[in-house]
């Protein structure tokens, strides 16, 4: 029978196994999906140790909210897709039910979309919730545009080097932060056009010099917590802030007398959506067609090693790139 990973009790890497259980045939307006990968995502951490903001049912609850694979079967009333395809998962909401650390999932049809050409297996389970995830908040929330100044906090994170190719593809120009000028270098190499480390300058004196004194007309916030405010500093009047993240597990002060706009963002407000899908979906085809979008991939485990995968990441030691697990 095919193999799947589950949890029976909230904790560390250690309380996911892996078990048999039999194949799922799909139901009307379902695909079932034969996975060949899947990235692992802070999400699956939180999910995990019981610090999901979503309930999560208890035992053999599941994992992993992106992945590649083949269609396998069709279930009645699907059309446009068939057994063979190559195809992506865009969303997995109920993860905890049917998540992608499996070797076969079932998922509604319209939660697949065809596998970009020329993307790798590892690549292709890593593309999803990074690049949706920038691409909702840039260009569907911001309205990004050509010429615009975008700081990026987490920049060297999976979501942070997706919003530098997706700025850098729209013909904006974007501002990397870390923490550490320590990745100055790699930033740079990953499209952006100038760094700021917080550990050496001021970020809003860093901004102004960057963008001959204007300031920033898009702030991407992957971290929250107290450091917003210096972030609403950075920012030109009548600029825009979107928060997208959840680092910092402080409290973020309210952004009052802020003159710009301020918007919180989750990837399932779009990813959800399917006129916006579609717009993703053109926009990361035609991306990765001109080479202009391509997932930074760190370590490929199998799926033995799933529980290994969840250390690496927990321990910081992916710099950022995406963990994949093949199947």
């Amino acid at each position: 029978m095919p193999r799947v990973v589950v949890f029976d009790r909230f904790g560390g890497p250690d309380v996911m196994h892996i078990v048999d259980e039999p194949v799922v045939e799909p139901a009307a307006g379902e695909v079932r999906v034969r996975i060949e990968a899947f990235a692992v995502n802070p999400l699956d951490l939180m999910m995990r140790s019981g610090a999901s903001p979503a309930p999560i049912t208890l035992p053999r609850a599941r994992l992993g909210v992106e992945g590649t694979g083949i269609i396998d079967a069709v279930g009645p009333e699907v059309t446009g897709l068939e057994a063979g395809d190559p195809v992506v998962l865009t969303a997995v909401p109920d993860a905890s039910v049917r998540g992608s650390y499996a070797e076969y999932t079932t998922v509604p049809a319209s939660r697949v979309l065809a596998r970009p050409a020329g993307l790798g297996v590892a690549a292709a389970a890593a593309i999803w919730v990074a690049y949706s995830t920038a691409y909702g908040a840039l260009v569907e929330k911001a309205r990004m545009r050509p010429g615009d100044y975008v700081l990026i906090t987490a920049a060297s994170g999976g979501v942070g080097r997706a919003a530098t190719q997706i700025a850098n593809q729209i013909g904006a120009v974007p501002i990397a932060v870390t923490r550490h000028a320590a990745k100055r270098d790699d930033l740079i190499a990953a499209g952006a056009a100038a760094v700021i480390a917080t550990d050496q300058v001021d970020i809003a004196e860093a901004v102004r010099h960057h963008t001959g004194g204007a300031g920033a007309d898009i702030v991407l916030d992957l971290v929250m917590g107290p450091g917003q405010q210096d972030l609403l500093a950075a920012a030109r009047p009548g600029g825009t802030l979107v928060a997208a993240g959840f680092l910092d597990p402080r409290p973020t002060p309210f952004p009052g007398g802020a003159a710009l706009a301020i918007y919180s963002y989750r990837s399932f407000e779009h990813t959800l959506d399917p006129v916006v899908v579609k717009r993703m979906a053109a926009f990361l085809n035609a991306g990765v067609r001109l080479g202009a979008l391509s997932p930074a991939v760190d370590t490929v485990f199998t799926l033995d090693d799933v529980v290994e995968a969840h250390r690496h990441l927990e321990k910081g030691l992916h710099a950022g790139k995406k963990i994949v697990v093949t199947v």
